[in-house]
């Protein structure tokens, strides 16, 4: 099941915790990607464990990966398709990974309702 939440709250909660939240908020996405797209093998103790173990390199990965697989959410839930991986990943290249996260929670958002 998708959550519905406020875009700006998760930027708040990222930056008043110190990224704390924006670990949960990671790891909450990729559970509800993997739901919506019946895919068991992206899942978000995976995508933190590989943050961890590559230091930060798999994030990069992660928003690419993130962007594609909304993408075939989308297509197979007959929503307006919007392939913004590219987008994602430059973002986060240039430490704007915050502004990613508000894009892709709003795309989330979508789902929710």
């Amino acid at each position: 099941m998708v959550k519905n939440r406020n875009v700006g709250v998760v930027i708040i909660l990222s930056l008043i915790t110190c990224g704390i939240y924006n670990i949960y908020w990671m790891y909450a996405i990729t559970e509800e990607i993997s739901y919506l797209n019946d895919d068991r093998s992206f899942r978000g103790g995976k995508a933190i464990l590989f943050s961890i173990i590559t230091c930060g390199i798999y994030i990069f990965f992660w928003y690419y990966t993130v962007g594609s697989k909304l993408m075939i959410a989308q297509q197979n839930h007959n929503k307006p398709v919007k392939d913004n991986s590219i987008i994602y990943l430059i973002l986060a290249i240039f430490g704007l990974g915050i502004i990613s996260n508000a894009i892709i929670q709003s795309d989330m958002n979508n789902f929710a309702q």
